[in-house]
């Protein structure tokens, strides 16, 4: 009997898989009322499933507040969470939550925003700079004869905005383009605040030819966009006044395709949320991972804006 149990308890052991662990691995965008981190968490929580052995968890602040977003990490090293990816709100604030989860044994990486002075092991995301230069580039394919313009930001605070807004600088210097007074606006990621602080600077400035979002904000509270571009709709179609913007998320695309933009240039969430959970499950089986993973950008006209919309 003793040797049919032993033989039995050997079965068993030769049957479980070599890897059969069990992670929590926790994605914390920096504002759930943001439709930009769904994707992410679309994501994320397929290739969590696809793998098998991971649950993909998803929290982060209601809206835009950093101090909310250190608390919640503060949260999750408490229960010893197996991994932590994190799109990072404010700099100064986050670098401190990923000293203390990464001296409480769990490792951080960053998506979307960075923390490239902190203890991340490695970020997954956009390259920022680059895609405010690609902005710029548009707005200047597509009006190169100049005129004033605006940005408008997200936090001031975050890092990947500030990389962003120097991106469109860059790639508008020694152009016959101006930047006004006052911009970028800071919109703290909320869409209504940022649709009116378009309208205050359309009308702050009557000859202004251009705004720059350099997140898809705006366009997150769909009407209240479609209201403002409406205004302006005869000098869209003139091409007296261009709207080119970060993001392509459907309800923008739908936007372009009727007329109320000029461009997008957009990033790819979804991928930022498969490649974290791969990049932390790869941490834990004591793989090295690369530091930086740039995930591409998408610039979409309306020249190809319906085969986006498939």
């Amino acid at each position: 009997m003793r040797k049919m149990l032993l033989a039995g308890i050997a079965v068993a052991m030769m049957a479980t898989p070599a890897f059969a662990a069990n992670y929590r691995f926790v994605i914390v965008p920096k504002a759930m009322n943001n439709p930009f981190f769904d994707f992410a968490r679309d994501g994320c929580q397929k290739r969590a499933k696809e793998l098998g052995n991971i649950e993909c968890i998803y929290k982060g602040p209601v809206e835009h507040e950093p101090a909310t977003q250190a608390q919640i990490i503060q949260d999750f090293v408490t229960q010893k969470v197996d991994g932590l990816a994190i799109s990072v709100a404010d700099v100064a604030a986050m670098t401190k939550s990923i000293e203390a989860a990464t001296a409480a044994g769990i490792p951080v990486i960053t998506f979307d925003a960075d923390a490239p002075g902190s203890k991340r092991i490695a970020y997954i995301g956009t390259n920022n700079k680059e895609f405010g230069v690609a902005l710029g580039k548009q707005l200047l394919k597509l009006r190169p004869d100049g005129g004033k313009y605006a940005m408008v930001s997200g936090g001031p605070g975050a890092k990947n905005l500030a990389e962003r807004v120097d991106g469109v600088r860059e790639a508008l210097k020694g152009s016959k383009w101006t930047e006004v007074a006052g911009s970028p606006t800071f919109c703290n990621d909320d869409p209504a605040l940022a649709v009116q602080q378009m309208t205050d600077v359309r009308t702050a400035t009557p000859d202004l030819a251009a705004i720059v979002p350099v997140g898809g904000w705006p366009m997150f509270a769909p009407e209240g966009f479609k209201a403002f571009a409406s205004r302006s709709k005869k000098d869209i179609d003139s091409g007296k006044f261009t709207l080119v913007v970060a993001d392509t998320l459907k309800m923008q695309l739908e936007l372009l395709r009727d007329g109320y933009a000029n461009a997008l240039v957009g990033q790819r969430p979804f991928e930022m949320g498969e490649k974290a959970m791969d990049t932390l499950l790869a941490i834990k089986k004591g793989e090295k991972v690369p530091e930086i993973v740039y995930t591409g950008l998408d610039l979409v006209t309306k020249d190809n804006v319906a085969q986006m919309l498939k």
